[in-house]
């Protein structure tokens, strides 16, 4: 959990600073890009699954 909101931290803190200085933010600013680097991580934790039932 603290690795979690060190995270989040550090990502309300980078958007911060990206805003200020007037940079595009280096994350997907959609919720496609959102849901497609969600499945990402779904889809490697499928993988870890199966391979940990063999």
């Amino acid at each position: 959990m603290k690795i979690s909101l060190l995270a989040l931290v550090t990502g309300l803190v980078a958007g911060v600073v990206f805003t200020l200085l007037k940079l595009p933010l280096p994350a997907p600013p959609a919720l496609p890009g959102i849901l497609g680097i969600i499945g990402i991580f779904l889809g490697y934790k499928l993988v870890e699954w199966v391979k940990g039932m063999m």
